[in-house]
């Protein structure tokens, strides 16, 4: 069994201006300074990359994007490219997050050519999948987990696949305060593993990170990390503290 290096990506979403992101890096640099054998990544607002770039350059913890567009340039006024992002100093980037799905018309189709055009240019795709509460109690999840996967991958290579991470996030415990059991997040993460093994092959998913969002804090993120298939997770809320994502992180790493 291939040993993944766990992955804790938060997303601070539409909050921090320049001054609190500045004052948010210095102090979880510091709080995470000892921290090895985890990847960690800030997705932050267009607003705070470049001052967040400054703040964690040379250091490990990794800049990301929360949305991106799927040309490279053009007139599309109000859009990002990744050259955009990468020259604020990105790495990763999220792509398909249910938020943008849900409110702002997002398709298959469009993770999909965002995801690809995201590794072009060299970034690390982070692909948002998951459920409406409708969805899940008309038993659907599967079925429908199971093709945002397999449109948002296909065509993708090992090589393309060692580069990407899929976060699994039931859009019913994003912001509620409700969580999926462990055994709920497992299920569906190790669904995931298995679409990616029918797309590219049992070693491209051993090598693939799966990750869990929808309310992920300090107090659960253990018994999550427990199951085979989840990875690390997108963390929404608990990220904006800098102590309180720093512990949860430390719980993350107790727990693997």
């Amino acid at each position: 069994m291939v040993k993944r290096v766990p992955f804790i990506a938060g997303n601070w979403k539409m909050n921090k201006l320049t001054g609190e992101a500045q004052a948010f890096a210095r102090e979880f640099k510091a709080l995470t300074r000892e921290f090895a054998g985890v990847d960690i990544a800030i997705c932050a607002p267009f607003t705070c990359l470049t001052v967040l770039r400054d703040e964690l350059q040379g250091g490990p913890i990794l800049l990301g994007a929360q949305n991106m567009f799927y040309e490279q340039s053009g007139a599309y006024t109000g859009e990002i490219s990744p050259a955009m992002i990468l020259d604020a100093g990105c790495a990763a980037v999220i792509i398909g997050h249910s938020e943008r799905r849900e409110i702002i018309g997002e398709t298959d189709e469009t993770v999909a050519r965002k995801t690809r055009l995201a590794l072009e240019a060299g970034l690390r795709p982070i692909v948002c999948v998951g459920e409406t509460l409708a969805v899940r109690e008309e038993k659907r999840a599967v079925p429908h987990v199971r093709a945002q996967v397999e449109k948002a991958l296909a065509g993708l290579g090992p090589d393309d696949l060692s580069r990407v991470t899929v976060a699994y996030e039931p859009i019913w415990a994003i912001g509620t305060g409700r969580t999926a059991t462990a055994a709920d997040a497992q299920e569906i993460c190790a669904l995931v593993r298995g679409t990616i093994a029918g797309l590219a092959g049992a070693a491209a998913a051993e090598k693939t990170r799966v990750l869990y969002g929808g309310s992920v804090k300090a107090d659960n993120i253990a018994e999550l990390l427990g199951t085979g298939d989840i990875d690390g997770a997108l963390v929404g809320g608990a990220s904006l503290n800098a102590a309180d994502f720093a512990e949860l992180i430390r719980r993350a790493l107790v727990a693997v």
